[in-house]
């Protein structure tokens, strides 16, 4: 299977992408393919609402997105990684998934498989609420099958991240996936 990871944090050697690296292990291991998206460190606009795309493409904008396009629609799945940032996924992850706009239709039609890693300092149960939330949404609206999400509580630091269950889970995840 071939397989984007959209990578939203950053900090490039933060808790996030330590979930990412122990998946993307694991899922090579089980014989996918992956590429890895900075979205955080790529030439992304925000969208406009121009509406010129006609919600298939191609954007006015000129940045990186078309290239990115084109790999997840290569893609047989899209792996979403990101800090909690109050609440929610980081900005930079936010701004790449609002240009989905110009290919949804596209997405939709793959009917992809998708997961979700994300870390948080707080344990509160709560902490997630929001942004599973808005994955459950865009699982659902694209047309996803949601290969699962691993909820990084207590996860405030590198260091702290690799002493808990969540990069196992990570791992986990990857080599399961089918």
């Amino acid at each position: 299977m071939k397989i984007v990871v959209l990578e939203g944090s950053p900090n490039k050697n933060g808790s996030s992408n330590l979930l990412a690296e122990n998946f993307i292990r694991g899922a090579e291991e089980a014989g996918h393919s992956i590429q890895i998206i900075d979205a955080a460190h790529v030439n992304v606009h925000p969208c406009t609402g121009c509406i010129h795309c006609g919600y298939e493409g191609p954007c006015v904008q000129k940045d990186d997105v078309e290239g990115i396009r084109a790999k997840i629609l290569d893609a047989d799945m899209l792996v979403f990684v990101t800090p909690l940032y109050y609440f929610g996924m980081s900005a930079q992850l936010k701004l790449l998934i609002d240009r989905f706009c110009a290919f949804n239709g596209s997405i939709q039609r793959k009917r992809m498989k998708s997961a979700l890693l994300t870390v948080a300092w707080n344990s509160d149960d709560w902490t997630f609420d929001a942004l599973e939330a808005h994955y459950q949404t865009l699982v659902r609206y694209l047309n996803f099958k949601d290969m699962g999400m691993i909820l990084g509580t207590g996860c405030g630091t590198p260091e702290m991240t690799q002493q808990s269950r969540f990069p196992k889970m990570a791992y986990d995840l990857g080599t399961k996936l089918k």
